[in-house]
Order: structure tokens, then sequence, then C-alpha cells
């Protein structure tokens, strides 16, 4: 049904990285048309502890016209071309999911099944050796070519990403409201949201309002009760203590990922400090032994007193409802072991941009943003649990439970699909390719059992020969690569180092 009011006034209740990701790109690219808000309090402080990114942010970027090395330089940012996941298959193991492409593929099969017959004739070395982020990261070297893809993200820190981007907002006219919110304004017939009233008695009237409260879900949840979809018998960890540290040595182009008793612990290096935190299950571990662990398993000085978040993995069942859309941990949370925050912030931002409602809310486009919201939040998910799941560790109940949980149909599908014939198909709406997918499961010890048969069309010497000359060049390329500290000295140094 067609709603009778243009959409002119946009109110966004929020500000952190979500809410002026919003503000930026309103204000920026469609700003023209419309008046953009944004309401934000000085007394609340913002998670602020997103500080790894995915290579989808590059996209977010070319919209705005950021250029990287400003970009870098204003956030004290580092390249960050994987993870590094340490004690996840069985405690005393050590694997890398890196961004780029495996090997060469050809049109029936993937590079995938070349290697499982390569390593079954004992002629493949470890697959990261035939993707260069993969040996880029390990070697701790890199740099931006212009003739190559960009497959590298970012290592930030998430306040001065926050402070740049409201700049961007601010010279294309974004406002700037300071107050608390005090109560949402619904209208009596329609139950759409007409205002915000402040603390200070101040009332912001607006015709679309994106929700960027963070966990509270003032609009979405506290005001329009939308609802939401547990994903805590999955993904069962629900707490979070985090503190940043001094540097004690040169930044590695990677985030490290340390499978711990209950959890996992990250650290994350910028080039001024080192992010460091310990996810945790609150059933399995208490919040003083999370943050003895933590505190135990750290480098260099601490520079800030340990913060504990408690959240709740899941997501909203509806993410745009009435006129209010959910934009960032407003419409739900899905732990940061794949660093899929801000990707989803952006996603739900250009999302809104490509169906804006400018002549008035259509109940299609709503349908159809919840829908794709759904299809991709469902699949990141999986991917999430597959990590748990995956695992032959049984050393503490945590591990256990994990490991003997049951786990949604579609990850079943994959992981099964996979195992009998190494075939990992992507659909369209899907963040994860195959290249995730394949260099976690076999992480994690799940090696396929078949490789499709058109491997066998060549010789043993040809399949040698096929996949040498693939890891020559990949070693070719990265050699000829600077050290990753000392490409940043020359390329986005900030003033804080």
């Amino acid at each position: 049904m067609q709603q009778d009011n243009k959409v002119k006034r946009v109110v966004i209740a929020g500000g952190g990285t979500a809410g002026w990701m919003a503000a930026a790109s309103l204000a920026k690219l469609l700003g023209k048309a419309l008046d953009v808000t944004l309401i934000e309090s000085d007394q609340i402080p913002t998670v602020g502890v997103g500080e790894a990114t995915i290579p989808t942010l590059h996209i977010f970027h070319r919209l705005l016209g950021i250029n990287e090395q400003e970009f870098m330089a204003a956030t004290n940012a580092t390249f960050k071309l994987g993870i590094s996941f340490e004690n996840w298959k069985d405690g005393q193991d050590k694997y890398i999911h890196s961004f780029g492409f495996l090997g060469k593929d050809c049109w029936a099969s993937s590079f995938t099944s070349f290697w499982v017959k390569g390593q079954q004739q004992g002629v493949a070395s470890q697959i990261g050796d035939y993707c260069t982020e993969h040996l880029a990261a390990r070697r701790g070297r890199f740099a931006v070519l212009p003739s190559r893809d960009l497959n590298h993200a970012y290592h930030l820190d998430a306040g001065l990403y926050a402070k740049f981007l409201q700049k961007i907002a601010f010279d294309h006219g974004c406002k700037r409201v300071e107050g608390k919110i005090e109560d949402v304004l619904l209208d009596d017939d329609s139950g759409h949201i007409t205002a915000i009233k402040l603390d200070n008695g101040q009332t912001v009237e607006g015709d679309l309002f994106l929700d960027c409260t963070g966990f509270r879900g003032l609009l979405i949840d506290k005001a329009l009760h939308t609802g939401f979809e547990d994903w805590g018998h999955w993904l069962p960890c629900d707490r979070a203590i985090a503190v940043q540290t001094s540097c004690t040595d040169k930044q590695v182009p990677y985030t490290r990922s340390i499978a711990r008793e209950a959890g996992w612990q990250w650290r994350i290096p910028l080039q001024n400090r080192t992010g460091n935190g310990l996810v945790y299950c609150s059933h399995y571990m208490s919040e003083e032994q999370a943050k003895a662990k933590l505190l135990a398993n750290i480098d260099g000085e601490p520079l800030n007193e340990p913060r504990v978040i408690r959240y709740q993995t899941g997501t909203r069942k509806q993410h745009w409802n009435k006129n209010c859309i959910a934009i960032g941990l407003a419409s739900g949370f899905i732990e940061p072991l794949e660093s899929t925050g801000i990707h989803l912030f952006q996603r739900g931002i250009i999302r809104l941009m490509q169906m804006f409602p400018l002549n008035g809310i259509n109940q299609n486009d709503v349908d159809e943003f919840n829908a794709q919201t759904k299809f991709e939040c469902d699949n990141i998910r999986d991917f999430i649990i597959l990590h748990y799941h995956l695992t032959e560790r049984t050393d503490t109940p945590f591990w256990r439970y994990c490991k003997n949980m049951d786990i949604p149909d579609t990850l079943k599908h994959r992981m099964n699909h996979f195992k009998a014939a190494a075939r990992m198909f992507k659909k369209d709406g899907e963040l994860f390719g195959e290249t995730s997918w394949v260099q976690v499961m076999i992480g994690q010890g799940l090696m396929p059992e078949q490789y499709h048969p058109i491997v066998d069309t060549m010789s043993d010497e040809e399949l040698a020969h096929f996949l040498s000359t693939i890891k020559a060049n990949v070693s070719k390329q990265v050699d000829n690569f600077p050290d990753h500290y000392d490409f940043i000295q020359r390329y986005c140094k900030s003033a804080n180092m």
C-alpha cells in the first residue's frame, strides 16, 4: 500500500559507526532531496570495538569517494588480509582464512578438486600456498597494486572512523542534534513514528527514522515491538570484555582469533595500539574469570580499564518496520568472529538507498528489504556456527556443547555437500564465497572424500605441474611485496604513530 506522504525528512537516532555511516551516505548521495538529522548524546558511549573489516568496505568507500590513504591515516588503520584462527580445531592448531581467491578454476570444477587430488597424490602443499593474500599474510608482506583486485580490508579505530564520516556528513548538510532520547511518539492510526522527544524537551520530527541506538533498539524494539529471533542456542557466547594495549611488535596484516576454554580472544593491530577482547559464554565462564583470562593473555601495557559488553546473538524479525529501519546493532548482532559487523551496517544503508521511499513507503519495498536482509544474515550466521560446530575439541563443557549441538539444515547441507564431493556453490546475496567456506572447512578438519572427475583428465605429471606453477606464481608475487609495516610508514602513516 502506498503512503501519501513523501519522505523528505530522515532522522537518524544514534551516532557511532552505524549512525555516521548512514548520515554520510544519505547526506552525500541523496542529500539534495532530503533533510538529514542525526540525534546523538555525548553522555552515551558507543560500543566502538568493531575494529576489523572485510573487503566489501571498498564498495562503501567508492560510493563516498573516500581516499584510502587519507582514511587510513585518520583512523590509525592497518591492512588486513584475513584472520588467523588458533586452537579452533583441536586446541593446538592454526590456520588462516584469507581474502582473495584460491588457485585457478575450470568450467566444471573449482580449484579445490584439483588440490584434493594433489593432496592424495602427495604433490600439493597447504591450500594457502595457492592464494596470494594467504601467503602474504603469513609472510607479513603487503602492497596496493593498481593492477590487482582490492582483496584487502582494514583494522581501524572505530571512534576515529565515526569522526571521519561525521565530517563528510556535515560537509553535505547533515545536522546533528545533541540529546538523550526520552520518548518515541507514534501516530495513533498508522502506528508510524512521528517524532522523537529528547530529555531537554526538544522534539525532532521526521518522515523516515533510522534506528542506530545499538543494542537498546529504542525505536525498532522499545517503540515498535518488532520482535527478535534469538540464535543463542547456535551461538552461545553472550559477553565480551575489551581492552586496548600498547604496541609491542610490528603490525601483522591479519586479525588473530584465539580459541579459549569458553569462547575466543581477538587481537587487532592498529598503527598506534592493539585492540584486544575476549568473547565468551557466561554460562561457562564468570566475568571475573573472563577478565583474568584476557589480561593474562595480552602483550603490551593496558591503556584503559577492561570494558564488559553484554549482548544477545540474533536478529530482528523485521529490519524495516513501518517507517523505521534498524541499522547496526539495533538490527541484531552476529558476533565479530568474521568481522561482519560494519559490512552489515553498510549493506543495510546501501539497500535502503536502492529502495529509498522518496515518494512514500511501499510495502513491496519493505518486504523485499526484509527478505534480502534475512537471507544475508542467515548465511553469515551459518558461517559463524561452522567455526564452533566443526571442531574436534572436547576438553571443556563449552566445546563439547558446540561440537554436539544441532545446527541449521542449511549448514548441514553445505557441509555434507563439500565432504562428499568437494563442491561449494554460492547463491546470489550470500556474503561468503567458496574460498572462504573451503578455507574454514579444511582448516577445521573437514576434507572432501572425492573430487570432480574432470580432474582425472589431467595426467599425474600435468596435475603436479599445474599445482607447482600456481604456487610458484603466488610466491613470486609475494616476494615482490614490501614488509607490511614498512609499507604503512610510506603509504598512510598516522600522525598518532
